[in-house]
């Protein structure tokens, strides 16, 4: 399969090499295009084959010459999230299936361009949510498939990002809701996939509330961090800041986006404390489901530690889940976690609790990414996927949906009633 990458940021890199090193006999990369002429250039080498011509390199705004002169039958997308849809829009128009990386779009307008293109067309986009194929997650899944506890009545979903991943978000061009749709949709648009999936059911009303309590100038004077500058490279305050990116220190970083930065003016480093930033870090959402079950959902981009916290009410029991992936941050360094800080505990009625054995693989992402890019270069290789796990534009729509009801909720103080949210933009997701 010949394959085109549009967008060569750091989310590409999973996809690129996946190609040229796991399945170099099945798939080549013939095309990249990308904003950054830096950027493009070092992806292009990294992914060229020894006695070829190496990757065509081409302009963002040159992306309809390359899919005519490369001709690939698969286009992936690993530009910023408000960019996915016109470049899914614009490859279903060129005959070509689509990879893209989660969300698969921010807003309604956009979802309704992506749906009206892939009935119009009939290709194919493959939303990677990589946390389908975590062993941990999809043992969750099966267990609640096969009745364990019973009808699911409520569950109780934490996300805690700590404040090294949870503070990148407000340093990038995710700290705008018009480039990533908020943390609601950007980052949870994961985490209501898999509520999705474990129920086998979708939203119908959503209730939100949200707010910008910890990234903010105050909490910058709080922590004396008074005459802050825009960006960490040139804080006058930036080494009493435990905040600080030295993206000179990191060589990924550093080749990436520092030596980048004169080509289109993009700084990876902004303060994370700025007054001007548009998205909450404290977000709570109340959902119903088509299922009868309704779901409590928070996510906070400041913990002190990182992870998920789950919990299932079923009819004949309770499931909890608890995945502690960064114990915390302690004298400027990430404690991240062992394979011992996964567990899951199943508490029936009338039987005492039990503690569930957790599978666990190599790889990243507890193992997810080895599975899903097996069953997306290499299907023929896996096993059948019992758990349904790929996710098409329906899935991905529905993954987005709650993110977006949220968002609406939160704007208005009021309930969002999902349906009706839909049927007033002519949205179908089928």
């Amino acid at each position: 399969m010949k394959i085109a990458i549009v967008g060569c940021g750091s989310r590409h890199s999973m996809f690129s090499e996946s190609i040229t090193n796991d399945y170099p006999d099945r798939h080549e990369v013939v095309a990249m295009c990308d904003n950054n002429a830096h950027r493009l250039g070092r992806a292009a080498e990294a992914a060229s084959r020894a006695g070829t011509n190496g990757v065509a390199t081409y302009e963002a705004s040159a992306f309809n010459e390359m899919i005519a002169e490369q001709k690939p039958d698969t286009v992936v997308i690993t530009t910023p999230d408000f960019l996915h849809a016109d470049y899914i829009v614009r490859a279903f128009e060129a005959a070509c299936d689509v990879i893209c990386e989660k969300p698969m779009t921010i807003d309604l307008s956009s979802l309704k361009q992506i749906t009206e293109a892939q009935r119009r067309t009939g290709r194919q986009v493959r939303v990677t949510f990589n946390y389908r194929y975590s062993p941990a997650r999809t043992q969750i899944k099966d267990m609640l498939a096969s009745g364990t506890i019973g009808e699911i009545t409520a569950v109780d979903f934490r996300w805690h990002l700590d404040r090294v991943h949870g503070a990148d978000y407000f340093r990038r061009w995710h700290r705008q809701k018009e480039n990533s749709g908020g943390l609601l949709v950007h980052k949870s648009t994961h985490h209501f996939d898999l509520l999705n999936w474990w129920l086998g059911s979708t939203p119908t009303r959503v209730t939100a509330s949200g707010r910008r309590a910890f990234y903010r100038p105050e909490t910058a004077v709080e922590l004396g961090l008074e005459g802050r500058g825009a960006r960490c490279a040139t804080c006058p305050v930036a080494k009493k800041c435990d905040f600080e990116l030295d993206m000179e220190a990191d060589a990924n970083l550093n080749a990436l986006y520092r030596e980048a930065e004169a080509e289109d003016g993009y700084f990876r480093d902004l303060c994370v404390f700025d007054a001007e930033i548009g998205i909450e870090d404290t977000m709570q959402a109340h959902i119903v489901y088509g299922s009868g079950a309704t779901a409590n959902y928070t996510l906070t981009a400041y913990s002190p530690w990182e992870g998920l916290e789950i919990r299932f009410q079923g009819t004949k029991g309770e499931l909890i889940h608890k995945h502690i992936e960064v114990h915390g941050v302690f004298g400027g360094e990430r404690a991240h976690a062992g394979k011992d800080s996964v567990w899951t505990e199943l508490h029936l009625a009338g039987h005492a609790p039990e503690q569930i054995e957790v599978p666990t693989a190599e790889g990243h992402h507890g193992g997810a990414d080895p599975v899903m890019l097996g069953y997306i270069f290499a299907p023929d290789t896996m096993e059948p996927d019992a758990y349904n796990r790929a996710s098409d534009h329906v899935a991905g729509g529905w993954s987005i949906l709650t993110g977006i009801a949220a968002n609406m909720s939160i704007d208005t103080g009021g309930s969002v009633d999902i349906a009706s949210m839909l049927d007033a933009r002519g949205i179908t997701l089928e």
